[in-house]
């Protein structure tokens, strides 16, 4: 399974090990909104290209 991890913020250690944890055994890309001028077009497609989007604050 595609999984896909939007971060609006920096994740701490916490949300690293439960995002490793969500993503054991399944494909795994991170989708940074914190660095710079993120690109939402490319965002949209990501979503679609996955299976499960997980959002994190």
């Amino acid at each position: 399974m595609k999984m896909l991890h939007i971060l609006k913020s920096e994740p701490d250690n916490n949300t690293n090990v439960l995002m490793g944890i969500l993503s054991e055994g399944n494909e795994e890309t991170v989708f940074p909104l914190y660095e710079g001028n993120p690109d939402y077009e490319a965002l949209i497609d990501q979503i679609f290209a996955h299976d499960q989007v997980i959002s994190w604050w």
